[in-house]
């Protein structure tokens, strides 16, 4: 073989190695499989709330200018889930949620959104640990009626008194519709729903318990006053002092259309903060 003929071999061989290296995957010798390099996920806790606000636990003044002041009021929330969406998700499309990490708090929990006074926190649900890292800034869940306690048979149940001048009475009322709300991001003073490794997120479910009983500071011409029924109803149901009703005696003893209006009001109780949701009444 001539000298040159040498040299031109040694080349191309040389060529063909830098052309292998380039762009190719490591391989080990045992097993020819490409070697990938394991990604730390980034994890963090996430902690849920439900909050009736000062309406509940301070009380208030309806629209038609009762004092309601609440010793219990329940709730029984499940299938609570929490997501992270882009886009960000909208209620009002009345869609399902699409998220691109969703992550789910297992149980069953009846809370009293009257517990503690008006400078309690919002009420614990349940903590979530470890879930990804990032923002989660949709939310749903379920309130469905409970299977044991004080609030037994009823999605959302008011142990309250009501006073308007000389008169006072004691309100027990049970709604036993079920309810399932789907929401975007927290709206109000701060934003909520951020997990890093460093700090836990929080969502909270917030209910408006003013849209059934108004609210007597609002102007009564109000879109917030319009929608809700007030007191009164309730109050020409007392008998004995005591005005205890649920959905299936108020179909009966309201009147048709101050019954709808009811109906209609109490899937607008749950909010994420001042953020709306959207509703499926669950019967």
């Amino acid at each position: 073989m001539s000298k040159r003929t040498v040299m031109l071999v040694s080349m191309l061989f040389a060529l063909s190695l830098v052309f292998a290296s380039c762009g190719a995957d490591e391989v080990d010798i045992n097993t020819e499989e490409p070697i990938v390099e394991a990604q730390q996920e980034t994890t963090g806790d996430l902690v849920f709330a439900a909050n009736g606000e000062d309406f509940v636990r301070a009380g208030f003044v309806s629209s038609d200018g009762w004092h309601i002041t609440f010793r219990h009021v329940y709730v029984t929330i499940t299938d609570v889930a929490a997501y992270q969406t882009n886009p960000p998700y909208d209620p009002h499309t009345g869609d399902e949620i699409i998220g691109d990490v969703q992550v789910e708090l297992a149980g069953v929990f009846t809370i009293d959104l009257a517990e503690g006074d008006e400078n309690a926190d919002p009420v614990l649900v349940g903590i979530l640990e470890e879930v990804p890292a990032g923002h989660y800034n949709a939310l749903s869940w379920s309130m469905v009626p409970a299977e044991e306690g004080s609030s037994q048979g009823y999605s959302i149940f008011i142990d309250a008194q009501a006073e308007k001048g000389d008169d006072s009475y004691n309100v027990f009322l049970g709604f036993e519709n079920g309810y399932r709300y789907a929401a975007g991001e927290f709206v109000g003073d701060a934003r909520k729903g951020f997990v890093t490794p460093d700090a836990a997120g929080d969502l909270e479910m917030t209910f408006h318990f003013d849209h059934i009983f108004g609210d007597f500071e609002q102007p009564a011409d109000c879109d917030l006053n319009m929608m809700a029924i007030g007191f009164e109803p309730f109050a020409e149901l007392m008998q004995e002092g005591t005005v205890s009703e649920d959905l299936a005696s108020l179909s009966e003893n309201l009147p048709e259309e101050t019954y709808t209006k009811l109906l209609e009001a109490l899937p607008t109780l749950g909010h994420t903060g001042e953020g709306h949701c959207h509703c499926t009444v669950i019967q």
